[in-house]
């Protein structure tokens, strides 16, 4: 927990120092550049909050307080979706208003969590006096949680890449992109929380070695992801030009946004089962394997992918990167899995 809070510090300042240098890399031309900086200046104070909540939901979440967990992330999402129209549009913020509703989101749930450990719901601590990095506290968090942070950091580094490859098309191909992402993420959030919640159940199993039971779980998870992921994929697919068309008004914007969104639910269907695979990997102890699944997708595979489909085929090659992407690292994700388990069970 203090080490988010020391990370979301340092990371709040770095993003206010360069913001120059941040503004260029993300591709924000001269039209989108005053909108961009307001709210990245205005995010960036969240930091350390956007750190606690998802520290504490994973925490909570291997206490088994599930649900718990769930509800500090809904009530930061939620009001962040209600205050998003008042402050644009009702106080006439505009773009600083969507950035301050994010703002109080974060703060919002992480609140909720900090309030769960103060009222001692918890058998854990969070008092400054109970910080230490002893008995190997600092390296086992590190050695599961870097590949994790590893995967994260590339996916925002490869959106970075998307945007300024992108940018050479426009702004609206740049908005149509990032409607396209958001469109998949409603199938890969799901897909991603289902992975982060059977993580903690398959590592109880590896603990108190049952492997009999390890397997059940593994199994019902695997099927269960794909199904949940196949439907979702299937109803955005299907929805497509509504769910855009919340976000897009303009023609050009909207074409681009449906077209794109259309290539990256190729592979979507895909997200329940290479989540799942990537936390048995990570609940298995297997940190190099976890590390090479996850810089793979969002780096070794996709950053490569980007830029050869991209010189090839513009702007749809740099979208189909992504399904290339996606297909590669769960085929490497089955491979390194298997022969894990073939060494554990």
């Amino acid at each position: 927990m203090w080490g988010c809070v020391g990370v979301g510090i340092v990371m709040s300042v770095l993003f206010l120092v360069f913001m120059e240098p941040i503004l260029t890399l993300v591709g924000a031309s001269a039209d989108t550049w005053e909108y961009t900086k307001t709210y990245l200046t205005i995010v960036s104070f969240a930091g350390p909050f956007v750190l606690i909540s998802n520290c504490y939901s994973n925490v909570i979440r291997a206490e088994g307080q599930s649900g718990k967990a769930m509800m500090g992330q809904l009530i930061g999402n939620l009001l962040n979706v209600i205050l998003d129209p008042l402050m644009i549009l009702g106080f006439r913020l505009n773009i600083a208003g969507a950035a301050i509703a994010t703002v109080i989101g974060n703060c919002t749930g992480a609140a909720y969590y900090i309030f769960y450990f103060l009222r001692g719901n918890s058998s854990l601590s969070i008092r400054i006096k109970d910080f230490s990095v002893k008995d190997n506290i600092a390296s086992g968090v590190l050695t599961i949680g870097v590949p994790a942070a590893l995967g994260s950091l590339l996916m925002s580094i490869s959106s970075i890449l998307m945007n300024a490859q992108m940018t050479k098309y426009g702004d609206m191909a740049v908005a149509g992109v990032g409607v396209a992402m958001k469109v998949t993420m409603m199938t890969g959030m799901v897909c991603i929380g289902l992975g982060q919640g059977i993580q903690p159940l398959l590592g109880y199993c590896v603990g108190a070695k049952k492997w009999d039971r390890y397997k059940s779980v593994l199994r019902f998870s695997l099927i269960f992801a794909f199904t949940l992921s196949t439907v979702l994929t299937v109803l955005c697919y299907i929805f497509t030009n509504q769910i855009v068309s919340v976000f897009l008004t303009d023609v050009s914007a909207f074409e681009y946004g449906v077209s794109f969104s259309r290539i990256l639910l190729c592979t979507s269907f895909l997200f329940g089962v290479f989540y799942v695979i990537t936390n048995a990997l990570q609940a298995c102890g297997a940190a190099a394997e976890s590390l090479i699944v996850n810089i793979s997708r969002q780096g070794l595979i996709y950053i490569p992918a980007m830029f050869l489909l991209g010189a090839l085929f513009h702007e749809t090659g740099l979208i189909w990167a992504q399904p290339v992407a996606d297909v590669l690292s769960l085929l490497l994700a089955i491979f390194l899995y298997i022969r894990k388990a073939k060494k554990l069970l």
